[in-house]
């Protein structure tokens, strides 16, 4: 209880601290911008910061999961206004609750069904690397998907699922292992692998980190599926029936196919997208060639054009687009990409895939010459017996090493 009969303006402290009335006053903020008013309220006349109104202030914040990033910055910036302390207060509140927020709300149900508690201190999850997110977020583009389904009782679940080949496991243990989150379960039966992320940490973790980095899906069907999960967890939407036909997109695509170029995660996220949808192939003539399919999406594949430096038309295969280079300048400038260019490296499967093909290509009259990363120790042995197996493949196309 603040004492008002010795505080200066105690008796206007004591009415907003005890009254709809500081609500309404942080509301008005956002039309006034004026983010540091409130604290003139309480510290202009009076140098003692009184500490029933931190205490308010601090239990108005941690909520973080029930709030708007802007209510959070107009409350922490408050803090600024504590003499020598202030600023330090304000990046500490930032660093355990602003930078990652959780979008919508997370129920008791959903922590006791996962066997989580919420998280309060995210801040190692902002030291996953930028190149690894951009990565995974073009590997789910072309591999996995955000599961949306109705409950028995009505309600909304919603995964995030990739579903590979067993022999992918150490590529989903990779992902996994670099962002902490999710499950994997292995189905022997069927030589296939899930990986899972639940809901619970979607809101937490994986959406505020795309959104505090700006990446986003550049395929219809995963932007849309995107798109919806978002609307339906910034709404609060429980239950299925309350989901609506047509939901606004978060981020706009590129207009040209330049505008891809220019995106910061492009090209890490090719790499990711290569892992998911991309073959590194040998046809019976020997030529060695690299291809990328996906659902048509001309801007798209003609910015795979402009990164690779080709002129090659893109294909069409039904509803599908190809994107697909097999002249040595071409082959080169493929290795460049994801030999020599910095960019997140290839893993798992797909990077036993890329090494065969290298080792093929190093051990061929028409790439010999080529530059070539130093082989790795296992896949120099494998050169010539490659090249024996792909004078045998039996389909016209040849074959993915």
């Amino acid at each position: 209880m603040i004492a008002t009969d010795w505080i200066t303006n105690g008796w206007l402290k004591s009415c907003l601290m005890h009254s709809r009335s500081f609500i309404v006053l942080i509301r008005l903020l956002e039309y006034t911008k004026s983010f540091y008013l409130l604290a003139v309220v309480f510290y202009k006349y009076d140098n003692d910061i009184d500490i029933d109104i931190i205490r308010k202030l601090i239990s108005y914040v941690l909520p973080m999961g029930q709030m708007s990033l802007w209510g959070a910055t107009v409350i922490t910036n408050l803090m600024s206004a504590i003499p020598w302390l202030g600023q330090d207060v304000v990046e500490f509140i930032k660093v355990l609750v602003l930078i990652l927020p959780t979008i919508g709300d997370v129920t008791s149900q959903a922590l006791r069904r996962t066997g989580n508690s919420l998280r309060i201190d995210k801040q190692k999850f902002l030291s996953i690397p930028y190149p690894f997110l951009a990565m995974l977020v073009g590997f789910i583009d072309g591999d996995g998907y955000i599961a949306i389904t109705r409950t028995p009782k009505g309600f909304i679940r919603i995964d995030l699922v990739i579903s590979l080949h067993v022999r992918d496991l150490s590529t989903l243990q990779y992902m996994q292992s670099v962002l902490g989150i999710g499950r994997i379960n292995i189905y022997s039966k069927l030589n296939t692998c899930k990986w899972v992320i639940s809901k619970t940490d979607l809101q937490e973790i994986l959406l505020p980190l795309l959104l505090h980095h700006n990446l986003y899906f550049l395929t219809d069907k995963r932007r849309e599926q995107f798109d919806k999960a978002m609307f339906i967890l910034q709404n609060n939407i429980k239950l299925f029936s309350g989901i609506p036909a047509v939901v606004p997109s978060l981020f706009p695509l590129p207009t040209m196919a330049s505008g891809y170029i220019a995106l910061p995660f492009f090209k890490n996220w090719i790499v990711g997208f290569t892992m998911a949808e991309g073959s590194f192939l040998v046809k019976l003539n020997e030529d060695a060639c690299f291809q990328l399919r996906q659902r048509k999406h001309v801007l798209l594949f003609e910015a795979f054009k402009i990164v690779f430096g080709t002129g090659r038309k893109i294909g069409l295969e039904g509803s599908y687009n190809l994107f697909s280079v097999s002249s040595r300048s071409d082959i080169q400038r493929v290795i460049n990409f994801f030999s020599f260019s910095g960019y997140h490296p290839i893993v798992g499967y797909k990077l036993i895939q890329y090494e065969q093909w290298l080792a093929y290509l190093r051990n061929s009259v028409r790439y010999e010459k080529l530059k070539f990363p130093p082989p790795l120790p296992l896949f120099s042995l494998f050169s010539l017996s490659l090249l024996r197996e792909r004078k045998r493949e039996g389909s016209g196309r040849g074959g993915e090493i």
